[in-house]
């Protein structure tokens, strides 16, 4: 899960995911699978950073847990999910970014003699896929996502990008860190927000945060959930093209009353969000997530335009059973990264999880091992 920026700037220690292709089709009670913490990191000669924007005074009144769900402005300034969509028209397939630097590219580059490499970059490594920032570098951070978001403008698509920082993100599994503290992550979310520019861009805030946050104490999860809700208008203020998506965890995890319930505290009701996400890692049918998020958006009520965008990465083949879901033998690469579904109030198949990084079981989390990448490209369909 990579960031990197143009010309000569630092990358992200969060390694770039990028996506393939075939047919989603999983089965499978799994409870989660959560984007495995990066290990890459790559340094370059200096660039001055543009600072973040400083936050207006806040306007929302507090929530539960004492936090302002939101700095910047209130609630009723910002842009629905139908105002950000206005006049863009039908999204038109093939517009999402692929982003240069990955582990996978850099593996098929670096290995034009291995036998597994024309499968490997046919069906990975040419795909478009998202971009996580998964470390605590303030001081970079604004750069890292400008570079990204400049990247793809310069293209004319949209960039997928994956802010993983939230404090005891995956409550101490392989997955583990996030910023020191909420306060901490509210200032690099404010300076994630600097580097968003203007374009159209597709934001998958926190996979695990809400699904899994039943895993804190109640004290505790109001206080995260009051942060993603200010997480998600900052973004929206800085961008209103911007479309932020909130964790639905997946068809076999929480049900959709519940669901819902937990993204209504989180903000995923309120006018800046875009809707939410799904199957993040992990390997439920499609078909599924796909009834499953219009019921999840049924009972989570908010604007007319909210949507779900589904993650399709590794779901060829349907989930193992038994619910396994690190590293499972017999995956596939599921359908094509696209932003034209052809389902209502589905707006997007991503693949948010770069096929071929390590949950942790066949490498070290976050890791690339170019057999398990082949083992998923060779699986799934073109």
């Amino acid at each position: 899960m990579v960031a990197v920026a143009s010309g000569t700037v630092a990358l992200a220690a969060a390694a770039a995911m990028v996506a393939s292709s075939g047919d989603g089709d999983d089965t499978g009670d799994g409870r989660r699978g959560r984007a495995s913490e990066p290990l890459r990191r790559e340094t370059s000669g200096p660039r001055a950073l543009a600072p973040a924007s400083p936050s207006p005074a806040a306007s929302p009144s507090p929530s539960a847990s004492g936090r302002t769900p939101a700095a910047g402005r209130s609630a009723s300034s910002a842009p629905t999910a139908t105002a950000r969509r206005k006049g863009r028209g039908a999204a038109a397939p093939g517009r999402l970014y692929r982003h240069p630097e990955s582990q996978v590219a850099d593996w098929v580059r670096a290995n034009p003699g291995d036998a597994r490499r024309a499968v490997i970059e046919s069906r990975i490594a040419s795909r478009p896929a998202a971009v996580w920032f998964a470390d605590h570098t303030p001081d970079t951070i604004t750069s890292r996502v400008r570079a990204v978001t400049a990247g793809a403008a310069a293209q004319g698509r949209v960039p997928v990008l994956v802010p993983y920082l939230i404090p005891d993100r995956d409550c101490g599994g392989a997955s583990g860190g996030g910023a020191p503290d909420l306060d901490a992550y509210d200032a690099w979310i404010d300076r994630f927000a600097a580097g968003l520019g203007s374009g159209e861009v597709v934001v998958i805030l926190e996979p695990d945060a809400i699904a899994y946050a039943d895993c804190l104490p109640a004290e505790r999860r109001a206080a995260r959930f009051a942060s993603l809700a200010r997480a998600g208008q900052v973004l929206t203020a800085a961008d209103p093209r911007a479309r932020v998506y909130y964790d639905a965890g997946h068809s076999h995890w929480n049900g959709p009353a519940r669901q819902a319930d937990l993204l209504r505290q989180a903000g995923a009701a309120s006018a800046w969000s875009a809707g939410i996400f799904s199957n993040v890692s992990n390997y439920q049918r499609t078909a599924d997530e796909v009834a499953y998020a219009r019921e999840v958006l049924a009972a989570l009520g908010g604007p007319a335009g909210l949507g779900a965008v589904i993650d399709t990465s590794r779901n060829g083949n349907g989930a193992p059973a038994g619910g396994e879901w690190c590293d499972p033998d017999g995956r596939a690469v599921g359908r094509a990264p696209t932003l034209d579904t052809g389902e209502a109030r589905v707006d997007a198949y991503l693949w948010v999880k770069l096929p071929g990084e390590s949950d942790g079981c066949k490498g070290e989390a976050g890791s690339f091992s170019p057999s398990y990448a082949y083992e998923l490209a060779r699986s799934g369909s073109s």
